[in-house]
């Protein structure tokens, strides 16, 4: 076959220079958001076993490690909770004493450019591990939505820049958004947890955070890894109720989900690269079977790809720092 017949697209690769200048999809620090697991106390820092580098920290240590990824060019962080005690209800989620809302006021003052996101859910906080007020084997969707709002308020009273409910209760954008603006705090933002799936690559996060349900599983709140068009209608709901951000969750298995919310909806879209999905490509490369640093900066570019404006990711700090090598 004569070499004019068919498209020299090589031609555009040869070069590094010229790759580079062609890069369709260019990752930044500034679009990361870094997880966070807050604990009481002091001078803690626990290593996360099925987590390689990522820990539970004790408020002081979580500014530490906000200041750390600043300097790294991470922006925002995402903190969650883990009490010392627990409930029933949960009625630790909305203490003004507890981790989360000192780590808000502690980040503030030593870091106050950092954005600080907080999740919003009872997982963490009750004793039977589900995400609201269980009557016999179910979960109360209603019964929830005010401990979810007076969550959201105590973190907003702390300081908080966003909140991001993540329980899957139908309408609990709407109650938290009013809860908020009752609360004079009508300018902090709202990021749903919108089309979060119940997937197998929250394992390791259930270790972390110690909220892994008690009895049963969440596959009757949280969406099956089939539903495609429920994705959507979920995102819209968020939407209606007043979400400012929306989210898909997990990232790597369900880019097609992302794709489809960032070209249907003109709102700013994030994705949660999970734990699951850092823990297999850490534990793959503490083993030597792939490239660590490459595996990572691949799913997190394919997130980006899929139309994800912001990735909340464990690597938020490793990933900035090859991004700042070049």
């Amino acid at each position: 076959m004569n070499s004019d017949q068919y498209p020299h697209l090589r031609r555009l690769r040869r070069s590094a220079t010229l790759r580079d200048m062609l890069n369709e999809n260019r990752l930044s620090a500034s679009e990361f958001i870094y997880p966070l697991f807050v604990v009481n106390g002091s001078g803690v820092r626990t290593p996360i076993e099925p987590m390689p580098g990522i820990d539970q920290m004790s408020v002081d240590i979580a500014v530490e490690e906000t200041l750390r990824a600043a300097e790294s060019g991470v922006k925002s962080v995402l903190l969650f909770g883990i009490p010392n005690d627990k409930d029933s209800t949960g009625s630790g989620a909305a203490s003004p004493d507890e981790a989360v809302q000192r780590a808000v006021a502690a980040i503030k003052k030593a870091s106050p450019e950092t954005y600080v996101i907080t999740d919003v859910c009872l997982c963490e906080y009750t004793d039977h591990g589900h995400c609201g007020i269980v009557a016999g084997n179910d979960v109360d969707n209603d019964a929830t939505l005010p401990l979810l709002a007076q969550a959201a308020v105590s973190h907003a009273q702390a300081g908080a820049d966003m909140v991001a409910p993540s329980a899957m209760m139908d309408g609990q954008v709407a109650a938290i958004r009013a809860g908020l603006n009752e609360a004079d705090f009508s300018d902090i933002p709202v990021m749903g947890y919108s089309a979060k799936y119940a997937s197998a690559f929250y394992g390791p996060f259930r270790i972390a955070a110690d909220s892994a349900p008690q009895f049963g599983d969440r596959r009757a709140y949280q969406m099956a890894p089939s539903q495609g068009r429920e994705a959507m209608r979920e995102v819209e709901a968020d939407l209606e109720e007043g979400a400012d951000i929306i989210m898909v969750k997990p990232a790597l298995a369900y880019l097609d989900v992302i794709k489809e919310a960032s070209m249907r909806f003109d709102t700013p879209l994030a994705a949660y690269n999970v734990s699951g999905e850092y823990s297999m490509i850490a534990a793959a490369g503490q083993a030597g079977w792939i490239d660590r640093e490459r595996a990572m900066m691949e799913v997190l570019t394919s997130i980006k790809r899929a139309g994800a404006d912001l990735i909340i990711t464990y690597s938020a700090i490793e990933a900035s720092k090859f991004i700042a090598r070049g």
